[in-house]
């Protein structure tokens, strides 16, 4: 089967206002068809805002040790996986991923659907993503977020932000630079992104939202978003 790792953002999966029921009814169906076509999934999820958000009041009340901002981090990330492995069903196994290192492909043969969250501390999901699309063979991951591109800078302070389409991995290494830092808003981790090119894989970043877009892409074919190789 060939497998497509995603990683699924958690500003997606609970944006402001609470948990967003349409859209993982939406993205539930369109995986699902794509599993009847032979695809199997490797889906990997963020913690988002509320993720932020806890951590901003760790700071708040004056915790701003690294690992424990991490640690708030990833169960905020578990706790979104945990929701969509339940959401799948008998498609995935009755557990989620927490270590990517320890995980051997034949245990999990038999289903289409596996689910991550995220590990340790030092690293993001993002990290997780890459990790597992080794595991995998998957030489090409998916970055779902609530934005459409890879902006060269923020398009939510910046009106004057450009989009790329394409880039190289130099080019985002720049732009994330190389440092990790406990619920950084940046398009991938610089981790990750080191990882990733080290072992030559390929990233789309798509807006999560448009699933016909998502479609497109999961089918080889043109789409709206940046392609980072």
């Amino acid at each position: 089967m060939k497998t497509v790792v995603i990683s699924l953002g958690g500003s997606l999966i609970v944006p402001d206002g609470g948990i967003d029921i349409r859209f993982l009814k939406k993205f539930r169906a369109l995986i699902l068809a794509h599993v009847r076509r032979g695809v199997r999934f490797v889906i990997i999820t963020g913690g988002g805002t509320v993720c932020r958000d806890y951590q901003n009041a760790l700071r708040d009340l004056g915790r701003r040790d690294a690992t424990d901002l991490d640690w708030i981090g990833i169960r905020i990330s578990r706790l979104n996986a945990h929701l969509v492995r339940i959401m799948f069903g008998s498609r995935a196994p009755d557990r989620f991923i927490t270590d990517a290192t320890n995980v051997h492909p034949r245990e999990y043969r038999k289903y289409p659907l596996l689910v991550a969250g995220g590990e340790k501390p030092g690293q993001s999901t993002d990290d997780v993503a890459v990790k597992l699309a080794i595991r995998f063979g998957a030489h090409e991951l998916i970055n779902l977020s609530n934005i459409r591109y890879v902006y060269d800078r923020d398009p939510r302070k910046h009106k004057d932000a450009k989009p790329y389409h394409e880039m190289s991995w130099k080019e985002l290494k720049k732009l994330v630079g190389s440092k990790w830092t406990p619920g950084a808003n940046v398009p991938f981790d610089p981790r990750a992104t080191a990882l990733a090119v080290k072992h030559h894989r390929t990233l789309f970043f798509l807006h999560g939202g448009d699933m016909k877009n998502l479609s497109r892409c999961l089918a080889g074919k043109k789409f709206e978003g940046t392609i980072v190789q």
